[in-house]
């Protein structure tokens, strides 16, 4: 500091800093000012830096509060898919979704189809990741555990209250749809946060079963189509008809360890990809 520089309260500045809620700056202006001192900086960019500084810390902030409430499956990114074992789902595609531009705004929905194990929930959950990144907030929920939620708020009189508090979620992941229990009470809930988001906010659906079959989640035919249509009028859908994920890695760890895989062990691990959606594809 200049000699003819005026003596700084820091203690007082620390406080004036609380109270206008700038915790980054507090932290680091003795560093800044220090810097400046020395480097002669004009005062513009001393004020310019130190913003930039705030900004970034809040939205640092942002992200990480933004990621705690999202109960995204852990280990999920779009680098660790394997999109050579998915031929059919672009990268570029994907990536371009990833970017929430021109789909969330309008509260268009993403539909993932495919048997167990094809990485149904992992791209699910990897979109969003990135979106969370980019500054979207996203719930990530399997199904059958929002709706019974849903059910209890439904006892309560506060269902409308439930939905519209996901309403602060641009994107509501919906994971294993076709797993809901075929119950009228279940699946009218189900219905009405459907209804609900249509055209306001976006859902990601991820099904075993494609329409046709959705006969067995909604048993009132009138309630299934009115629900197909109201996800698929915007929607962007990918049908991805791959063997097992999980079912390829256990035949590839036995042909490495040398022994060729057995019948027994093909029916075990089919058994597995349909009751492994307790777990993350």
């Amino acid at each position: 500091m200049s000699r003819n520089a005026p003596a700084i309260d820091a203690q007082r500045l620390s406080l004036i800093l609380n109270d206008l809620r700038l915790p980054a700056i507090k932290l680091i202006w003795p560093d800044f000012t220090t810097r400046a001192d020395k480097e002669g900086w004009p005062g513009a960019r001393l004020l310019a830096a130190l913003a930039e500084h705030e900004i970034a810390e809040r939205d640092r902030r942002r992200i990480e509060r933004h990621l705690g409430e999202a109960r995204l499956p852990p280990g999920k990114t779009l680098d660790s898919f394997a999109f050579d074992a998915v031929p059919m789902i672009s990268r570029a595609r994907v990536t371009a979704l990833c970017s929430g531009d021109g789909w969330l705004e309008k509260g268009a929905n993403l539909i993932f189809f495919g048997p167990p194990g094809g990485g149904k929930t992992h791209l699910a959950a990897a979109i969003g990741l990135a979106l969370i990144e980019t500054g979207w907030r996203v719930l990530f929920a399997r199904t059958s555990d929002l709706v019974q939620k849903l059910q209890v708020a439904r006892r309560e009189l506060a269902l409308e209250a439930a939905i519209a508090k996901l309403d602060k979620y641009h994107l509501l992941i919906l994971d294993d749809l076709a797993y809901v229990t075929k119950d009228q009470a279940e699946t009218s809930v189900l219905f009405e946060l459907i209804s609900a988001r249509y055209e306001r906010r976006s859902t990601l659906i991820t099904a075993n079963q494609p329409f046709g079959e959705w006969n067995r989640v909604f048993p009132d035919p009138a309630m299934t189509l009115a629900a197909v249509d109201r996800l698929v009028h915007h929607a962007t859908i990918f049908e991805m008809n791959v063997e097992s994920y999980r079912r390829r890695s256990a035949i590839q760890r036995q042909s490495r360890a040398g022994r060729p895989p057995t019948f027994a062990t093909i029916k075990s691990n089919e058994e597995m990809s349909r009751s492994d959606n307790q777990t993350c594809e």
